[in-house]
């Protein structure tokens, strides 16, 4: 095994006193209470999972990603190693049959302790003979508690040429004596739970197999792999025309455009594990945890926005008790809505708790305001794919598609940039120096998703169709690499909720396998209403979005580091088998000294020129043009052409 000696120690005494006047004293606390108030994944989930296989064969590496994945995902775990052990609590031991037993027995004894805690015990060990195996797993049973025996199965000759720690030619040399799979036999296992070969594997998809495993025997809760589809909520094309035919027996319900993209965003699983607009339960969840429990009420997920229907006192009268409603937009059926749910909507609790204000000069707010007091939810089917039919729908990528897209491009690093504004160098300039960044940790092609919001924005921000024009012509230019960027469209509304929704903009680009996101100052908000209530004129802090990201229930696998400062943009790791980190990205302003928008340097303050969005939609109107270096001309150009239009008669 790897923690073999070079030379065997002396043999350990057999004959131990052993204490008789021993009674085992029952804890206070039961496995039950214990699953419920440990760890961020509710339920007891307590056991071993043993890991057998040849020095070298990569069961560390495989206990290790395993134990990183269950913490990150909130679960208690813990990886007990062979080296590790012999180093602390087995270190008396050698490496005779006798203290070879004893070393397995300890350590399962151990590992039984750490599974009736509620841990997840890990433990990579040779441990070559059956019998000491058997063992271990009877004390376990005995205890009522689950193991589990994963059988590492790499060939002998692979493991040699993996020899990190030259056991192995050691032990062909005859330095080290009874080692195992050279000069000392390996009982494979006859009936392993599990079966790994890491032949031509990586870590994580070896780790893998043990994820599914324990998600089968109920372990963990399931959670959705790198390599499965997004579950989407479309009725399959064989069950299509059946369901025509039935939403035209149903009572029908009309949406408003807004309503009809937040149907889009469910339908196509951004917003996943949701099946549907919100019930109560759902919705008092979003409203004051931000969160909701997965089926089986063991998990949080994040979702920091209702994501509901409204209903009238007419629609209610008219509509409560039947099984489901067809859902039209424009006279025509999207989707049909199953076992609807009525209740009332109190718009100043909602307001108060998403928003942080109830004034109803706020955009967002006021349309809350002027929807029907019910809302209404339930599980819904989508006749088909939402098409807007403005030119742009080919940018709308689902995150099926988004994934599917990373991975034809071999992309091993997503991170995800938003903007509701246009795009100028100083943003290329923070999206570029990401990617440098990825690259020097180690990645191998990081890709950008270059992610504009593309629902509703209240009536002075630019429209849609000019900022992709403008995106485009910025990705035409060359001032970002085409090569490693996927330019899409996110369709969520944009509701300007602040923190709360900066939570929802990062889960639904992770949804859509973006791992990391830049969050810039105040990425969801806007002056507020009441420009006198705050010295800054602004609704929200500007830093809080990046500060909450960093501390959301539900997006727990997120790590900050160094936030604070200057930094205006963080760039958020959310890859769930690694540490994670949150990198702050230094202020870029433009550089008059080159001419081009670089990163701010105090020491030479006077060289650089802030240009505030205000000043940039000024000389847009006026047909002045910016400083060179500011914007690639034709984005520029596209800009102004917007602005001038406005001042011209309609």
């Amino acid at each position: 095994m790897s923690g073999e000696p070079e030379k065997a120690t002396k043999k350990q005494k057999t004959c131990l006193q052993v204490a008789t006047n021993v009674t085992e004293q029952k804890h206070n606390v039961s496995r039950e209470v214990r699953g419920q108030n440990l760890g961020l994944c509710r339920g007891f989930r307590g056991c071993t999972v043993w890991l057998t296989g040849l020095s070298g064969a990569g069961k560390t590496s495989i206990a290790f990603e395993l134990e990183a994945y269950l913490v990150s995902k909130g679960i208690p775990a813990y990886g007990l190693d062979g080296d590790n052990i012999r180093t602390g609590l087995n270190k008396n031991l050698g490496f005779s049959q006798v203290d070879r037993e004893e070393n397995i027995r300890r350590v399962a004894e151990v590992a039984k302790l750490f599974a009736d805690s509620g841990v997840v015990s890990i433990c990579s060990f040779v441990s070559p003979f059956a019998e000491d195996r058997e063992m271990a797993r009877k004390i376990h049973k005995d205890a009522d508690l689950k193991f589990f025996e994963i059988y590492i199965d790499t060939p002998l000759e692979v493991c040699e040429t993996r020899d990190t720690k030259g056991l192995y030619k050691k032990a062909r040399q005859g330095v080290i004596q009874g080692f195992t799979g050279v000069t000392q036999a390996y009982e494979a296992p006859d009936a392993p739970d599990l079966r790994v070969s890491t032949e031509g594997m990586t870590v994580r998809e070896s780790t893998l197999k043990l994820i599914k495993l324990l998600e089968s025997e109920a372990i963990i809760p399931k959670f959705l792999k790198e390599d499965e589809p997004l579950p989407e909520l479309f009725v399959a094309d064989s069950l299509k025309t059946a369901l025509e035919a039935e939403a035209k027996t149903l009572p029908a319900l009309a949406l408003t455009e807004v309503e009809l993209q937040w149907l889009q965003i469910l339908a196509e699983g951004w917003a996943y594990p949701l099946k549907g607009f919100m019930r109560e339960q759902e919705y008092l969840q979003a409203l004051h945890f931000n969160c909701l429990l997965n089926e089986d009420e063991t998990l949080r997920v994040n979702q920091s926005v209702p994501i509901v229907l409204s209903a009238t006192e007419a629609d209610k009268q008219r509509l409560e008790g039947v099984s489901a409603l067809a859902l039209q937009y424009g006279g025509r059926t999207v989707a049909v809505l199953r076992k609807p749910e009525f209740y009332y909507q109190r718009k100043e609790e909602r307001c108060a708790r998403q928003f942080g204000t109830s004034n109803r000069a706020h955009p967002y707010i006021k349309m809350i305001y002027e929807s029907g007091d019910y809302l209404v939810g339930g599980e819904i089917e989508a006749l088909e794919r939402i098409q807007w039919n403005d030119g742009l729908d080919a940018y709308r990528l689902t995150p099926n598609e988004l994934r599917q897209r990373f991975r034809e491009i071999k992309a091993d690093a997503v991170f995800a940039f938003q903007l509701r504004n246009p795009i100028h160098n100083g943003h290329a300039l923070l999206m570029s120096d990401c990617r440098r960044q990825l690259l020097e940790r180690g990645y191998k092609n990081p890709v950008l998703l270059l992610h504009p919001l593309g629902g509703w924005t209240k009536d002075d921000d630019v429209p849609l169709p000019v900022r992709m024009a403008q995106h485009q012509a910025v990705l035409d230019s060359g001032v970002l690499d085409r090569d490693h960027t996927v330019l899409a469209i996110f369709p969520s509304p944009m509701m300007y909720a602040g923190p709360t929704e900066v939570q929802w903009h990062a889960k639904a680009r992770m949804n859509a396998g973006a791992n990391h996101y830049i969050v810039g100052r105040d990425p969801a908000g806007m002056p507020h209403p009441d420009k006198d209530l705050y010295p800054d004129g602004n609704l929200y802090d500007g830093t809080h979005g990046a500060r909450v990201l960093k501390m959301a229930p539900g997006l727990d696998s997120i790590e900050v580091m160094g936030v604070g400062g200057n930094a205006h943009f963080f760039f958020f790791n959310t890859t769930p088998l690694s540490l994670q980190q949150i990198l702050p990205f230094r202020v870029a302003a433009y550089d008059k000294s080159c001419s081009q928008m670089a990163f701010f340097d105090p020491a030479r303050k006077q060289d650089f020129d802030f240009i505030s969005g205000t000043r940039m939609r000024t000389l847009a109107r006026n047909g002045e043009n910016p400083p060179n270096g500011f914007m690639e001309p034709k984005a520029w150009q596209i800009l102004a052409e917007y602005y001038q239009s406005l001042q011209k008669p309609q």
